[in-house]
């Protein structure tokens, strides 16, 4: 399993990277099983109202949420591209540039983060 994580603003989004022979979630819009690397993070915009309220650098924003929607991958290389773009994607969807997004990818040992650096 791969972590994804985008840090921007003073919060944080993480996905996660199924790799070959690990079992993935399921659930409806789950992608094959036949994927070799599944992502699957959430999606998010701004509202005006309603939403959860969360801090953003220096101002308040209201958010709503999207369910996941999974991606099924051939390679590790798509799909950590893929995860990249998607994690920029949502903070744009906040107003942070994609380009001030901190993106890291860690290889996660029983439940737990390793810290390992993969790319």
């Amino acid at each position: 399993m791969l972590l994804v994580r985008g840090r921007a603003g003073g919060t944080e989004l993480t996905g996660t990277i199924y790799e070959r022979g690990e079992e993935s979630p399921r659930f409806r819009g789950a992608p094959d099983e036949d994927a070799a690397y599944v992502w699957v993070c959430d999606e998010f915009y701004e509202v005006d109202s309603g939403g959860s309220s969360m801090e953003l650098a220096d101002r308040e924003i209201n958010i709503a949420f999207e369910s996941p929607m999974p991606r099924g991958f051939d390679t590790r290389d798509q799909a950590l591209e893929a995860a990249e773009d998607h994690v920029r994607t949502q903070f744009a969807r906040i107003g942070v540039e994609p380009d001030d997004v901190e993106v890291a990818v860690e290889k996660e040992h029983e439940g737990r983060p390793s810290g390992d650096q993969v790319g």
